[in-house]
């Protein structure tokens, strides 16, 4: 892979649009909230890992959202460099970003689609839309029309997560006129599994058994199925391409089960502030916890502005080396008070750093704290970190 193709550090760093020395850098560094660091060699590690996971099906990989948050700029070049060559996005523009980032030999998949009069755009540009519904065929197929030439799409059927795809009625009656189908260059016919995190839920043998129907009426098409979750489920379920997201970035691709990957990112927070207070002393606002005994308390420089939710409020904990240290009182917008009466008094001062994210406490102990979901937590840390990517492609 050509230099171009993995960003590579500088004497100077862009902050805010300006230009900054690093030594202005490092005092911008210094002053975030927290840290966030992602590490691009477990970024390598998981692809090739579901890679031979699910060999002979090719493993795509999907960075839509910002490469689910951590910058599609450093992560993209790290599967491209893997081996990847197949990248899945939500959207046009997500598509185009990515473009510089990885070799011309890649494919990019648009899974929402295209908005109309977007066509053009996407074929000049040599990037796949899935096509969902028959106003997407049709528009593509008019597309193909002016420029007399089969265009590559994928087309998606819903085999009963009733969000994207032709539904069953709708698909029968692509059947009875397949001449659109034909206008284009179909690569893949595509579905995405709804419980696949869940390997035991009936609905996912169920859309298995949909998926099957639909090739008994379209048999000389590839298939792209499987998602995480899916790609370890059996082989039945891998078809020709998968697309895992979350197992890339270190996520459990199945509840309940010991997670494969390696974790991707650690997050940290700086504290700000600690101090000791009474017995009976409200905590935050709204005061929804008053300490029951003399509490020494810390407060750190992150909040759900920087995608802590306020649902752990309350709930949750920071830890400092193997001490557990909660969550109490609301999250605010930019900062979160801990108690830290089980630490000896001083281990916490100004600037010291507590772990959200790492080795004591994973994305998903997190997410379970929050009520929700690593997907959740990982897309929605952030700007104002100061970000470390580690482990970045040998020059």
């Amino acid at each position: 892979m050509s230099a171009s193709l993995s960003s590579r550090k500088t004497d100077c760093e862009t902050v805010s649009g300006k230009t900054l020395a690093n030594g202005a850098q490092t005092a911008i560094n210094l002053a975030a909230g927290g840290i966030l660091t992602i590490d691009l060699a477990a970024l390598r590690t998981n692809y090739k890992i579901l890679a031979e996971q699910l060999r002979p099906t090719r493993a795509a990989a999907v960075v839509k959202a910002n490469a689910y948050g951590l910058g599609i700029e450093r992560v993209a070049p790290q599967f491209y460099a893997a081996g990847c060559r197949d990248f899945f996005v939500a959207h046009l523009g997500e598509a185009l970003d990515l473009q510089p980032h990885i070799g011309k030999d890649a494919a990019i998949y648009v899974l929402n689609g295209l908005q109309p009069q977007t066509e053009s755009l996407c074929a000049d540009h040599h990037i796949v839309p899935v096509l969902n519904s028959f106003e997407q065929l049709q528009n593509w197929a008019n597309l193909c029309k002016m420029r007399k030439r089969k265009l590559p799409a994928l087309l998606q059927i819903d085999t009963g997560m009733s969000r994207l795809g032709l539904s069953e009625a709708e698909l029968n009656t692509l059947l009875a006129d397949i001449s659109v189908l034909n206008m284009m260059d179909i690569k893949f016919i595509i579905s995405h599994l709804a419980c696949a995190d869940n390997e035991q839920n009936p609905q996912n043998r169920a859309q298995l058994q949909h998926m099957q129907n639909v090739l008994q009426l379209l048999p000389d098409y590839p298939v792209a199925f499987s998602n995480s979750g899916g790609s370890f489920m059996e082989n039945a379920y891998h078809f020709d391409l998968a697309r895992p997201g979350i197992a890339l970035y270190g996520g459990a691709p199945q509840e309940n089960k010991p997670n494969p990957m390696q974790p991707v990112v650690s997050l940290q927070a700086r504290v700000i502030q600690c101090r000791s207070v009474a017995a009976g002393t409200a905590v935050g606002y709204g005061g929804s916890y008053m300490t029951q005994t003399e509490t020494r308390i810390a407060t750190i420089a992150v909040g759900y502005a920087d995608g802590l939710p306020r649902h752990l409020s309350n709930q949750g904990a920071a830890f400092y080396k193997n001490t557990r240290l909660p969550i109490i009182g609301r999250v605010s917008m930019d900062s979160i008070t801990l108690d830290i009466s089980a630490l000896p008094d001083g281990t916490l001062k100004l600037g010291s750093l507590v772990e959200l994210i790492g080795k004591h406490q994973s994305l998903e102990q997190l997410a379970s704290d929050a009520g929700t979901i690593s997907y959740e937590i990982l897309t929605g840390l952030g700007q104002r970190y100061q970000r470390n990517y580690i482990n970045d492609i040998p020059a």
